[in-house]
């Protein structure tokens, strides 16, 4: 008889049915994370580009094209590269962007921002 009547506070599978639910809602704030996240989200179909520390030696970015995942790391030095002018492009009074190629005495193209 003694078995009928002992308090459910003792149970021990309570205990463990305690910790299923925390887990379940430790995993449900995750998902709501990686949802959240474009970066992590596999089925995200936008492109994303994330800048940390913009303009500073320990400037980093990460892009996300599709699939494809692409880290950069700054090294802090200035930018160098080799190269010729292309040309000049000027913004007009009403917001639009002229360019004008070297070299060519043809129509510029003209842009609206």
């Amino acid at each position: 008889m003694k078995l009928l009547q002992e308090p459910e506070t003792e149970d021990p599978i309570l205990s463990v049915v305690n910790l299923i639910d925390v887990f379940l809602v430790i995993i449900a704030a995750l998902l709501i994370v990686v949802a959240k996240n474009p970066l992590l989200n596999a089925f995200s179909r936008q492109d994303v580009t994330v800048i940390t520390d913009a303009g500073k030696p320990s400037m980093e970015m990460v892009i996300k094209k599709g699939e494809k995942i692409e880290h950069y790391k700054s090294s802090g030095d200035i930018g160098q590269g080799e190269g010729a002018k292309a040309g000049t492009a000027y913004r007009m009074k009403d917001g639009s962007m002229v360019y004008v190629p070297e070299g060519e005495t043809a129509a510029p193209a003209r842009s609206r921002p």
